[in-house]
């Protein structure tokens, strides 16, 4: 018989609490639940409005994984959803994780969070902008690092803030927080940056998504901005082969990175961080830290 546990009031049926998901660290799923529980004073509030996709892996990151967007079936009734516009499909609901009980319900079914760049109020018009920073191989998260760094000082010449975390995987997110902006504004004046660090850096980086270009590049992605599109959330766990989270680094940590595993952060490294750095991310959370997004043309 699965365990019950209550969380705020909720009851829940959690299962296989002792089943090993990541092989390399021996992790449970018992574990990673206490990760997603501790941890949810800084990962709800990044998560609080915005539609949740699901990436599952249910028997760890080498089994059988599948991503979803609408509302599970047998998702409890207590778990608020919302309507999303989908452009091919027609609307459709997905899950809004806005308690810790929502929270410990998703984290039972073993999943990566992904969220778009705007809230369940304003679908389309976006809060925040992202660049993601791939590197094809041979190229790691230290040649993000260097991309990182001048997309930082061009954002800041427009008035803008980024803020950088690894994504959990390979490379490097960017997210700036604006004023509320049409996605194709942000995904258009993302991309004029992205050309523009192609023209800067040199042999570097590359905007194009021909995965034939990338090979010792950095992608920057700036299609994620767009209204359909979702990035890892901050604090989540990532389906790799061991337990790594997209956590929110500093930026002497990007400037100083020469080795790929200075920036890669396993789930038991992260109380640590917290209680020496906060929550690195919270800027994005203030209203007033939004500042306005330059036109396509600018």
């Amino acid at each position: 018989m699965s365990p019950i546990t209550v969380v705020e009031g909720r009851r829940l049926s959690l299962t296989n609490l002792d089943k090993v998901l990541y092989p390399e660290t021996g992790t449970t799923k018992g574990e990673v639940l206490h990760y997603c529980t501790t941890t949810a004073d800084v990962l709800l509030p990044h998560l609080h409005d915005r539609p949740v996709s699901f990436l599952r892996y249910p028997d760890g990151p080498d089994g059988q994984r599948f991503f979803t967007k609408n509302v599970p079936p047998g998702t409890p009734s207590w778990v608020k959803s919302c309507a999303v516009p989908h452009s091919r499909s027609g609307p459709a609901r997905q899950v809004l994780l806005q308690d810790l009980a929502s929270l410990v319900w998703a984290a039972n079914l073993v999943v990566e969070l992904h969220t778009p760049q705007w809230t369940c109020g304003a679908p389309g018009v976006a809060d925040r902008l992202v660049f993601d920073l791939d590197p094809g191989e041979p190229a790691t998260i230290v040649e993000c690092c260097a991309a990182a760094l001048w997309l930082r000082d061009r954002l800041a010449a427009d008035g803008l803030a980024a803020y950088a975390k690894t994504s959990g995987s390979k490379g490097l997110h960017l997210l700036v927080a604006v004023e509320p902006t049409p996605s194709d504004c942000t995904t258009a004046y993302a991309r004029t940056l992205a050309v523009e660090a192609g023209a800067a850096l040199g042999g570097l980086v590359t905007h194009k998504m021909t995965r034939a270009l990338r090979p010792g590049k950095v992608f920057i992605d700036f299609s994620q901005n767009a209204a359909a599109k979702t990035t890892a959330t901050a604090y989540t766990l990532r389906a790799r082969p061991a337990p790594t989270v997209s956590t929110p680094i500093t930026w002497d940590e990007v400037a100083d990175c020469t080795e790929p595993a200075q920036l890669t952060f396993l789930f038991d490294e992260i109380a640590g961080r917290r209680a020496h750095h906060g929550d690195l991310h919270a800027p994005l959370l203030a209203p007033e830290e939004a500042r306005p997004v330059p036109p396509p043309e600018f």
